[in-house]
């Protein structure tokens, strides 16, 4: 006898084996028994979900007779009448299967409508089904339009497709639509026990829960990886070889990876992948697994009552929940988008291990304490070059300045060219640009030097007086289009702070000590933001008292970062962070200085004899957005 497979073996045959679609069964269920039927049935869903056992079901709940021959219509067919087991063999004449991937043109929808003029030969109900309904050519819906609308009362359609958006809009209006949605992996894994055990093959709860993931939501898929773990183990579902099989990666490397991720250990995180790269595991699962315990990490992390509730004996969940109490939840974060975005990368790098470990070490050159340990190893290189710094200190009194004094002893012979009017062309809005001809020939043969005197009276001229020159005001050019007037806003910063500014003593401390952890990079991301916006309200002894004005910098896990980056600089060991009104913050005090230095800038730019003599003689504009002030020293 053949072997039949298990996806064939346990199909439901009624809506009590039905699983993992309750909501189908419920409202089918309700509608036999109060006999409100629908011509026309849509069932849509991803593979392996039951689209095409529901059908037969429906069919057979429609013409089951009963044990007796004397049953009606009933939502639970009896299976051992003629009708029923017809159907479930597949040989019942009044039930039709089209399979419109292979019959998709309008001769074959028109050969299975003709045989709706005919009445049911042996059961109650004629019943087409057709199968990924959506391959159908636009000639074949709509040649079965009509009867699709008004069948006699004697015939049932149910469609099934896995891709409803390429079916007619014409047809959807003429159905009612179910959507079977995919599985659980813990509904299929619940079915995939009770079907082993049925087999009486042993199976490991462990190996149960990679094909239950590993099918993706389709039951079918689920027994059919099944079969094939039962061959691969030799009549035994064990873990090791399913993973084997699968291809799958041990949680332990993952939960290898994402502890040294968050303990900055690069050296583990690189003998890692070389080890998933000798036994052949897939880099891309490596990914997927990592995602799903980063998921369930950022869960715990967000929800810290959960994480008290772990069950001690579940040992994957003991240590999805120790990774999650090192790692803070912004890397959590970070190393969750870092490996989502990286299973797309693995097909561009030079090979899929090689992008792993990209990937894997990416999140380490982003770490909080990954620019210390590189400006750590990059000081002493850099400290060399201030030895010979003082070299360019010669430069000032270099040779460099005494040409320029030296420049006049050649203008003597030029004297001749350049006739008494050559000053005037101060004003250029007046004066001929060209210089006139002279007898020696046109002027683009005359030495350079000949328009040297034309220079200097360029930049003395325009030094007069400094109350002479700011007289004019200086215009700021529009941009143009539309966005005038918020870009101009946008561009110029040397605006008012909207934040006040009230200067305090605690003040004065917070910003140094602030300025010093910065500077020694002992504070980044959330913390230094966390420290910039905060104001130092009390100092009692090693206890400081900080106060923010947003809930969301007031975070656990930055304010005890915070608090250990102060004791480590010996400022204080105990921190407390409440929720208030902030007057003074080095935020606040950068945001007033680098006002301050834009303004000033701004009026230098402004009363420059240059920029004043450009804009008397040619109506120029400053660009918005075009001043920008030095970096202070030291920044």
């Amino acid at each position: 006898m053949s072997y039949l497979v298990l996806a064939r073996k346990y199909r439901p045959r009624n809506f009590t084996e039905m699983v993992g679609q309750e909501h189908v069964v419920q409202a089918l269920s309700n509608a036999l028994q109060t006999q409100r039927l629908h011509h026309a049935y849509l069932f849509t869903g991803t593979r392996g979900v039951g689209k095409t056992t529901v059908s037969r079901i429906l069919a057979k709940s429609l013409n089951c007779l009963g044990p007796d021959g004397q049953g009606g219509i009933t939502d639970q067919p009896c299976g051992v009448c003629q009708a029923c087991r017809d159907i479930d063999a597949g040989r019942f004449v009044d039930y039709t299967e089209l399979d419109a991937a292979s019959n998709r043109g309008v001769d074959e929808v028109q050969s299975l409508l003709e045989q709706a003029v005919y009445k049911p030969v042996a059961g109650r109900f004629k019943v087409f089904m057709i199968d990924e309904v959506h391959m159908l050519t636009n000639t074949a819906f709509n040649a079965m339009l009509k009867t699709l609308e008004e069948p006699p009362e004697y015939l049932k359609f149910v469609l099934a497709t896995t891709d409803p958006q390429k079916v007619p809009v014409t047809v959807l209006s003429r159905c009612l639509q179910f959507n079977l949605r995919p599985m659980a992996p813990e509904t299929v894994q619940q079915h995939l026990g009770a079907v082993l055990q049925a087999e009486s093959v042993p199976a490991e709860p462990q190996a149960l829960r990679l094909l239950a993931r590993a099918a993706r939501g389709s039951m079918r898929d689920a027994l059919s990886l099944t079969d094939q773990a039962i061959a691969f183990g030799n009549g035994r579902l064990e873990e090791e070889p399913v993973r084997r099989m699968l291809g799958s990666v041990d949680r332990s490397h993952v939960f290898s990876l994402i502890g040294a991720l968050a303990e900055g250990d690069g050296r583990t995180v690189v003998d890692t992948a070389e080890t998933l790269r000798a036994h052949g595991l897939s880099a891309a699962s490596t990914l997927e697994e990592m995602s799903v315990v980063l998921q369930r990490m950022a869960v715990l992390q967000a929800v810290p009552q959960m994480a008290a509730a772990v069950d001690a004996a579940d040992a994957e969940a003991v240590a999805i929940a120790r990774l999650a109490e090192a790692m803070p939840a912004d890397e959590t974060q970070l190393l969750y988008s870092l490996c989502l975005h990286g299973r797309a990368e693995l097909g561009l790098a030079p090979d899929e291990y090689a992008g792993l470990t990209m990937v894997l070490l990416r999140l380490l050159a982003f770490k909080p304490g990954a620019a210390t340990a590189a400006a750590e190893k990059k000081s002493p290189k850099p400290a060399e070059p201030p030895a010979p710094a003082p070299a360019p200190a010669p430069l000032p009194p270099s040779p460099a300045p005494e040409p320029r004094p030296a420049a006049p002893p050649p203008p003597a012979p030029v004297a001749p060219v350049a006739p008494e009017p050559v000053p005037e062309p101060a004003s250029y809005g007046n004066a001929p640009m060209p210089p006139p001809l002279d007898a020696d020939g046109p002027p683009w043969e005359a030495d350079e030097r000949d328009y040297e005197p034309e220079l200097p009276p360029a930049s003395p001229p325009a030094r007069p007086d400094a109350a002479e020159v700011v007289a004019i005001p200086v215009r700021v050019q529009p941009e143009p289009g539309p966005r005038t007037q918020p870009r101009a806003e946008a561009f110029v910063p040397g605006r008012p702070v909207p934040a006040s500014f009230t200067p305090t003593q605690e003040g004065e401390v917070w910003y140094a000590v602030v300025r010093e952890l910065i500077a020694a990079e002992a504070i980044t991301a959330l913390v230094r933001e966390l420290a910039l916006q905060s104001q130092l309200v009390a100092r009692d002894g090693r206890h400081w008292m900080l106060r923010v004005e947003r809930e969301s910098l007031n975070q656990p896990v930055s304010r005890e970062r915070l608090r250990a980056a102060l004791a480590q600089a010996g400022h204080a060991d105990a921190l407390s962070v409440e929720v208030g009104v902030v007057i003074d913050s080095p935020a606040r005090r950068n945001a007033v200085a680098a006002a301050e230095r834009q303004r000033r800038a701004e009026e230098i730019i402004e009363s420059d004899p240059f920029v004043q003599q450009m804009v008397r003689d040619f109506g120029a504009k400053i660009v918005p957005g075009s001043i920008r002030p030095l970096p202070p020293q030291g920044a």
